[in-house]
């Protein structure tokens, strides 16, 4: 049996799902994605969880796409679906980053409730520089950010850090690294404190131009991300990446 990549955990209401898959730093290869997918949805059916937290063990929350599966639809697809079922899910989703997102992780993040990130954690979006752009998960990123700040981060494939990233509207808020787990454990316990119809009808609202954008663009964003994965050009740039030595 295939070693469970992500592990859920329940307890005083919240529902704690847990990336694991430290070999790959969390990327987003088809099993971890079902998994992933699985535990929101055990989550939702579970009458007792009022909020969700997303996290990861190990240094890193989430690589990006498995670029060693990345040559079909199903991925991004899968990738969709993962922000649609965020967003929809009638549980507020707090995501905890306590280490770097990458490319496709932060698909998680933009269609995410709230995100608490610690102040060392850095982003970036590296597609263009693998002849790949950051089609399916535009999704949720384009109802986060200033076009301006879009244009920034998909185009130069930069680093940034936590507070440039709350200034664009990519997180909730930044703190300091020893006062992560504090100020999650307070993000929860002020959303426990909401009815299950209020945060469910509230969320709704709020997150309603996020799922137009999804429904309406997200099986031709799919399409284009499978179309750039099996370009001749990304496919030369992924086998390079691959197979470059990177550090453990």
């Amino acid at each position: 049996m295939a070693p469970s990549l992500v592990h859920l955990s329940a307890a005083d209401g919240v529902a704690t799902i847990t990336l694991d898959s430290p070999h790959n730093r969390n990327a987003l290869s088809r099993q971890l994605m079902t998994s992933l997918a699985d535990h929101l949805a055990a989550a939702a059916q579970d009458p007792e969880v009022r909020v969700v937290l997303l996290r990861s063990s190990g240094r890193v929350f989430c690589s990006g796409a498995d670029l060693s599966e990345a040559f079909s639809i199903d991925g991004p697809r899968a990738i969709v679906d993962l922000q649609r079922q965020i967003a929809t899910l009638p549980e507020p989703v707090v995501v905890e980053l306590a280490g770097p997102v990458r490319a496709g992780g932060l698909g998680l993040v933009g269609a995410a409730d709230v995100v608490i990130a610690a102040d060392s954690v850095t982003f970036a979006l590296t597609e263009v520089r693998l002849g790949l752009a950051p089609s399916a998960i535009s999704l949720s990123l384009l109802s986060r950010l200033a076009p301006r700040a879009a244009s920034d981060i998909f185009l130069s494939g930069r680093t940034f850090g936590a507070s440039e990233a709350a200034a664009m509207g990519l997180v909730t808020r930044t703190v300091p690294d020893d006062e992560l787990a504090g100020v999650v454990a307070e993000t929860l316990a002020d959303l426990l404190k909401g009815s299950p119809q209020g945060l469910a009808e509230t969320k709704r609202l709020v997150n309603g131009d996020l799922l137009n954008r999804i429904e309406r663009d997200g099986e031709d964003a799919a399409q284009r991300s499978a179309a750039l994965f099996a370009s001749p050009e990304a496919q030369r740039a992924m086998r390079a990446f691959l197979t470059r030595d990177k550090p453990a």
